[in-house]
């Protein structure tokens, strides 16, 4: 008689299957599956309840993402950029949601830049994946704002527009949790995208997607071979999730660490020694100087915990908003009145 194999569950009790959504549409080899994967990995691995999930995207090749996770979440799929404003309303009708963004470069970086600017602005509770492949791949594979200055699109078409930098617009604007990483570094992102679900507040992840279809020629500043030879990695990173935390102990000297709100524990083992991720302007200092030199750093770029968010600007309730009795929401006449009389 064979013993029956048995599958792994997590925590609460589910399998990493239980996390997978439907079948991906997308050509095969693109980088934005390879995210899918990290997302499924890490959401299994930190326990994450799916009823207590809320999937945002907008437009594009990288709107499409949440159809592949977590089929039991709740999903929106917004007009083009605008999946930023959708959130933030979630994050204010439910705040025990556990809010994921996917977006593209296209979608954040031009028509939904305001919206994005804005979220960090407010502090809003979630992980927003930046998609970023330099062009827009559901209309054929024009530039995007995020194109490098030089590169180029497999019909000859060469890029002439400074880019924007998602990272370093994320810094200017004081995003507490900002990092970079590549679709081809599987390691890396899952360890990014755990610390992120540990974060309290918006933690903005850009990762290098390669679109297989449109600009994954040698020329192409955002194909896979030109990524892998431009990456420079700035940390070795470890995660620690708050069940573990108290079992696992780090050597005095041997990482920076920083504690995260929900007790999980993040651990820098620097690369380059003089980078430290907590401080804001050396991190944009870094970026932009490895930008000269034809480089792009991946890992945890900046990180401070401890910022006030949405909910402590907006004072909102701990109730979920659709559960508000009506009489408590809706006072009636009198009082409206009264404000009136107030004013006058």
């Amino acid at each position: 008689m064979t013993a029956t194999a048995t599958v792994p569950t997590n925590k609460i009790g589910l399998t990493k299957q239980d996390y997978v959504g439907a079948k991906s549409t997308l050509c095969p080899g693109c980088g934005h599956d390879a995210i899918t994967s990290q997302v499924i990995q890490a959401a299994w691995e930190m326990n994450l309840e799916p009823h207590r999930v809320a999937k945002l995207s907008g437009i594009g090749c990288s709107s499409k993402t949440p159809t592949y996770f977590m089929s039991q979440a709740w999903g929106f799929n917004s007009v083009h950029g605008r999946a930023a404003a959708v959130c933030t309303g979630a994050a204010l009708a439910n705040r025990s949601l556990i809010n994921l963004l996917a977006s593209g470069d296209g979608d954040s970086m031009s028509i939904g830049m305001g919206q994005l600017v804005h979220m960090i602005r407010r502090n809003v509770p979630v992980v927003y994946i930046l998609e970023d492949n330099g062009v827009y791949g559901l209309t054929k594979g024009q530039f995007s704002a995020t194109a490098d200055v030089g590169s180029t699109l497999k019909h000859g078409d060469v890029n002439e527009i400074t880019p924007i930098d998602p990272c370093t617009l994320a810094m200017e604007l004081g995003c507490g949790f900002v990092a970079r990483s590549f679709s081809g570094n599987p390691k890396q992102l899952g360890t990014i995208l755990k610390a992120a679900l540990a974060y309290e507040g918006t933690a903005l992840i850009d990762v290098i997607s390669p679109c297989v279809t449109f600009n994954n020629h040698d020329s192409s500043t955002k194909s896979y071979k030109n990524a892998k030879d431009r990456e420079m990695p700035l940390q070795e990173l470890g995660f620690v999730p708050y069940y573990d935390a108290e079992e696992v102990d780090i050597e005095a000297g041997e990482a920076m660490e920083v504690g995260l709100p929900d007790g999980s524990r993040l651990t820098f083992r620097a690369i380059d020694k003089d980078f430290d991720p907590t401080d804001r302007f050396a991190a944009m200092k870094a970026v932009h100087e490895a930008h000269d030199r034809g480089e792009f750093l991946t890992g945890i770029l900046h990180i401070k915990t401890g910022k006030p968010i949405l909910h402590d600007f907006t004072h909102t309730v701990d109730e979920v908003l659709a559960t508000i009795p009506q009489a408590k929401v809706k006072p009636g006449p009198e009082v409206l009145a009264e404000c009136m009389r107030e004013l006058m």
